[in-house]
């Protein structure tokens, strides 16, 4: 096996390990980027109607988010491995504590979807730098595979703890209380990073960091997310849309023809022959156009169908995440058991089963109980393909590029829900036009039951992609790896 795909050890004399640490501060990170994408989601309707957001503008505040995020994604794993794995992973966190104490201050709409893109970027430095840390951290095979769990796991509680820290926080204190948590919280996580993780070696190899391919593809990917994410909402004949889906296109074109002519290129496209990268990044994409989309309509049948409270809603989801974090644990093993193309396997046909039984529960005079046994299921299957697909995305990589490996398969998990949810969005409300009452919540139970049905197709697509992988590659890697001393990758 090619010695690039063993992570790179720091030494500096005498450096007690502490990983565990390490690992604790990296899951509180994920945690806090999961909470945010829940906890402000609850805080829509407040939001909109103290700060006057006229119309259904208010979904600017999630979008600016998502924009952002998409659009850096791939810039900020680049970033990650030229300036330094600590470095933007303490910048991230700080921008996402003064993004929220602005976005808590806010005092109209213009201030919030402004903080609102910064936190975004934020998020797009912090996924990739969190991710190659701990792929260069922990060697490859069971150790890397239990922390790519804890870590995932940790994403899983975000889930749980945004929906019901936003609805108690909305209900008791006011939306200004979902920016103003994640301030304590960041800033905590990035000073103890200073402490526990070992500073970011001196560079002996000067690199570009190719500034015409970072700006083409940051333009391109943020075109590219913002037209998916406002195409519901405005009208894919909108000139604003029509317009951005142009401008992406000829700048990620621009961006192609730089890469192919550049010496140190922003995203090799050699990283496309590891075979275990490009289906990771694949099933990462269908993961989060299926999976990642049942939360949305999840939320839609609860309050909109259901007329849940922000507050029901967030209790409404502990049994998912509780599932998720379970599925989580579950794909660690199962990597070391079966390998990680089994795992997927295992983890998607799951995943199916259990959507197919969710979307009995997508019925206007259902109760919550119709729900509970696919939301088990499903969570367990989710949770499995979670862990599997960021180890399938790590594996064979080399410390160097373990940053823009991550951007990319991140910048996948982005778009993939953008179109996940353009396209199912826009086919559940083909039949709810014109109705009212009981015949409209009745009409989006069905739409999203359709809808769900199709999230489980995609899941077997995923499962046929999932076959490319070769077998037990995860556990030949992680055999071929010499034990190696994990001193000095953590600070004293």
């Amino acid at each position: 096996m090619s010695t690039s795909s063993v992570p790179h050890r720091e030494t500096s004399g005498g450096a007690t390990p502490r990983l565990g640490w390490a690992l604790a501060l990296l899951a509180l990170a994920q945690l806090i980027f999961s909470l945010d994408l829940n906890i402000v989601f609850v805080a829509l309707p407040e939001i909109g109607s103290d700060l006057g957001f006229p119309g259904q503008t208010q979904q600017l505040v999630v979008s600016a988010y998502v924009v952002f995020a998409g659009g850096f994604l791939l810039f900020g794993g680049r970033a990650a491995d030229l300036l330094g794995r600590r470095r933007m992973f303490v910048l991230a966190l700080s921008l996402y504590a003064v993004a929220s104490l602005a976005g808590g201050l806010a005092g109209s709409p213009g201030v919030i979807i402004a903080a609102r893109a910064v936190q975004g970027i934020g998020g797009a430095l912090l996924l990739p730098s969190t991710l190659s840390l701990i792929n260069t951290l922990f060697e490859e095979g069971p150790k890397r595979n239990r922390a790519l769990a804890v870590w995932g796991g940790a994403g899983a509680s975000g889930l749980t703890i945004g929906a019901l820290l936003g609805g108690v926080l909305t209900e008791n204190f006011g939306w200004p209380s979902v920016f103003f948590v994640n301030v304590p919280l960041a800033a905590l996580v990035a000073l103890g990073a200073l402490f526990v993780i070992a500073p970011d070696p001196a560079r002996l190899e000067r690199r570009k960091f190719d500034f015409p391919g970072s700006l083409s593809v940051t333009a391109g990917a943020t075109s590219l997310v913002f037209a998916l994410v406002e195409g519901p909402e405005q009208g894919w004949a909108n000139p604003l849309v029509v317009g951005a889906f142009v401008l992406a296109v000829v700048m990620l074109a621009i961006f192609a023809a730089v890469e192919a002519r550049s010496a140190d290129p922003l995203m090799p496209f050699r990283l496309f022959r590891n075979r275990s990268l490009t289906v990771g990044m694949t099933v990462t994409f269908i993961y989060m156009a299926t999976f990642g989309v049942l939360p949305y309509f999840l939320t839609i049948l609860m309050q909109t169908v259901h007329g849940y409270s922000a507050l029901e809603t967030g209790l409404a989801f502990l049994i998912p995440s509780l599932a998720i974090a379970t599925g989580t644990q579950l794909g660690e093993r199962f990597a070391g058991r079966i390998g990680n193309r089994g795992t997927l396997l295992t983890g998607l046909a799951i995943g199916a089963v259990g959507t197919v039984a969710l979307a009995f529960g997508f019925d206007a005079d259902a109760g919550y109980g119709m729900l509970v046994p696919g939301l088990v299921v499903s969570g367990v299957g989710q949770g499995i393909v979670w862990t599997a697909m960021w180890i399938a995305t790590a594996t064979g990589i080399a410390p160097q590029e373990q940053g823009v490996a991550n951007g990319i398969a991140s910048t996948t998990l982005n778009i993939g829900n953008a179109i996940g949810l353009a396209v199912f969005t826009a086919l559940a409300d083909i039949g709810t036009g014109g109705k009212t009452g009981h015949a409209l919540r009745a009409a989006t139970a069905d739409g999203e039951f359709m809808v769900v049905m199709l999230t489980a197709v995609g899941m077997v697509v995923g499962l046929l992609v999932t076959l490319a992988l070769r077998r037990h590659s995860a556990t030949v890697l992680a055999s071929a790896v010499p034990p190696e001393s994990e001193e000095a990758l953590v600070a004293h």
